[in-house]
């Protein structure tokens, strides 16, 4: 029987940072020449650079995981009210999903996830930060950037998906996404920024889909 729960699990980034620190560490202490154990810690480094990104990103989209999106959003929440700096977060859904994996094939579902992905990394600046949330969920965090301004880029993504030709297996599928966003105002803590931003998606959904709601 597969080991589901040890193939699932993750080591935090500072636990492998940790561990980096460890092995060099043992790896200083060795009787052998410098030059050795320079091309020893070079390879470890490589492989630990290799392992803390696999750590933090979707294999399947190649976005950062939910991991990653719960720390990061916790990090620019606090930044951005210390500095009072604008910062919104949106959470984006691909409407009727589980219809287009029961009509088509799982296989299909992970293609269009992955071509959402890549829409999605064209259309954002590099200062925002892409996640796959989950399932057909995804999170964008906008830092300096108020709800109005947000709206602008989401809205153009939204159409774009919209208007993309996807096609698997010489099938043209009809794809469209629910968007909720909200921005920093006068929230206690980041769990209320997003659940504020759950709220926003799901009036989005509740007006018929394929919109963008700001809350």
């Amino acid at each position: 029987m597969e080991n589901t729960e040890f193939k699932n699990f993750e080591l935090p980034a500072d636990v492998l940072d940790e561990i980096q620190h460890n092995i060099e560490s043992i790896i200083e202490s060795f009787d052998i020449p410098n030059t050795n154990k320079m091309e020893v810690i070079k390879k470890i480094n490589f492989m630990y650079t290799q392992t803390k990104q696999m750590s933090v990103t979707d294999p399947l989209t190649r976005l950062f995981n939910r991991r990653h999106f719960e720390n990061e959003f916790e990090r620019e929440f606090k930044r951005a009210k210390r500095y009072d700096n604008g910062l919104s977060l949106a959470i984006i859904d691909i409407d009727f999903f589980k219809k287009i994996n029961d009509t088509y094939g799982h296989s299909c579902g992970d293609f269009v996830l992955k071509e959402v992905a890549y829409i999605m990394k064209a259309n954002f600046r590099q200062t925002d930060t892409l996640f796959r949330y989950g399932g057909e969920e995804f999170v964008v965090i906008l830092t300096e950037t108020s709800g109005l301004n947000a709206e602008i880029p989401l809205e153009r993504l939204r159409k774009r998906i919209e208007n993309n030709i996807f096609i698997f297996n010489n099938q043209k599928i009809n794809v469209t996404v629910s968007i909720g966003v909200t921005s920093k105002t006068d929230f206690e803590n980041y769990s209320e920024m997003f659940d504020n931003a759950d709220k926003a998606l799901y009036k989005a959904k509740n007006d018929g889909r394929n919109k963008c709601c700001l809350m």
